[in-house]
């Protein structure tokens, strides 16, 4: 299968061919693609998979899932979960792409969704690059096709002038495209993917040619859906999907799982310190998070406001890597309320009139009588003065 081609600089990390017999050494890149990432785990599970595979599916549905959600295989490889949640929605989320419907992924902020389609699109097609970034400037010619438009001069249009987008590029070659933010790409591009989805037919009318999917082609759209209104799905559009939610986690538990995974990650690729030493502080920013999102304490006792911004786990995630950075470089290496109360109160004030009564009101309500929350109290009274 044709990988895209990676450019590199000396020193980038990245492994090139400088002629016949002198590959020039490679070394970690910050953030690998999941096929690369991963590849040992995906290479265990294909040896591994004596299930039937829909055409050009590097894995079976079962092991799809799998390589999701984790697992222990028959010679005790350890498949680990990429993502923590109900194994019901992963599994609609497999099938849906074993047959001729596109798959849509629709949450709120910071509900894994560029994740998990990262990682559905690696295990099924092994490449997760062919991806469209929605954006409100997203051009028609990045859902359809360009042209170079030094050969388009010279030569006139034809096949070499033309430019094809990732999407043309998985039709034609029988593999998983990605659409990130569909909902910020304009309402006239957005219905480009009609006639692909539908007929899995793209026209290229300046050719008098078209190019149809082969099989194994299917797609993959993220959305936000507290962008609803924005550049809102035509009906005609979105009945060409299947749509999954997914949804916030379910439990303290999960959401700590989840931030103490993604960190350690993340950790190692930046060199910080392991995450047990913050595991007390990691459970302070979920459950503060929480109780904001939710609007009432754990204990269900007190109401509290809420601020205007989303507060996902995403977004504690980064509040804990950087929490784990400022104690790696200005402190002991353990991390400690001082180390994440700034990065709490960017989180939660978002608009400095509104959100910062609301936080303010929560430190002294919530904050200040916990028990064992001193310390955190009076970190947050520092950056917040």
């Amino acid at each position: 299968m044709p990988v895209p081609e990676t450019i590199a600089q000396p020193g980038s990390g990245v492994e090139t061919d400088t002629g016949p017999g002198r590959p020039q050494a490679a070394t970690e890149v910050l953030r690998p693609h999941a096929e690369h990432a991963f590849a040992d785990e995906l290479a265990a599970l294909a040896a591994a998979d004596d299930r039937p595979r829909p055409a050009r599916w590097r894995l079976s549905p079962w092991a799809v899932a799998t390589y999701l959600l984790g697992g222990t295989l028959p010679d005790g490889t350890v498949i680990t979960p990429k993502y923590v949640g109900p194994r019901r929605i992963v599994e609609v989320a497999v099938t849906t792409l074993a047959t001729d419907r596109a798959l849509l992924l629709l949450g709120v902020p910071g509900t894994a969704k560029t994740w998990v389609s990262e990682h559905l699109a690696a295990a099924v097609s092994g490449d997760s690059t062919l991806l469209v970034q929605g954006t409100a400037g997203t051009p028609e010619e990045a859902v359809r096709y360009g042209w170079n438009y030094a050969r388009l001069l010279a030569h006139g249009p034809s096949r070499d002038a033309l430019v094809p987008s990732p999407v043309m590029r998985a039709m034609s070659q029988g593999l998983t495209a990605r659409v990130e933010e569909l909902t910020r790409i304009p309402a006239d591009v957005q219905d480009t993917l009609i006639t692909i989805l539908s007929e899995k037919t793209l026209p290229v009318p300046e050719l008098g040619q078209e190019v149809q999917a082969v099989p194994g082609f299917n797609l993959i759209a993220t959305a936000n859906d507290r962008d609803r209104g924005v550049n809102e799905l035509s009906s005609a559009l979105r009945r060409r999907f299947n749509t999954v939610v997914l949804p916030l986690p379910a439990s303290p538990e999960a959401e700590v799982d989840i931030v103490t995974r993604r960190v350690e990650q993340l950790g190692r690729s930046l060199e910080l310190p392991a995450v047990p030493d913050g595991a007390d502080e990691i459970r302070r920013v979920v459950t503060v998070f929480r109780e904001l999102r939710d609007g009432v304490t754990t204990d269900g006792r007190t109401r509290v406001k809420s601020p205007s911004g989303t507060l996902s786990t995403a977004e504690a995630i980064s509040v804990v890597t950087g929490g784990l950075a400022l104690a790696a470089h200005f402190g002991d290496g353990v991390l400690r309320p001082g180390d994440i109360a700034a990065g709490i109160l960017g989180a939660v004030v978002r608009d400095p009139a509104a959100d910062r009564v609301v936080w303010q009101e929560y430190l002294e309500t919530v904050v200040r009588e916990r028990d064992g929350w001193k310390d955190f109290y009076r970190a947050c009274r520092e950056v917040s003065a």
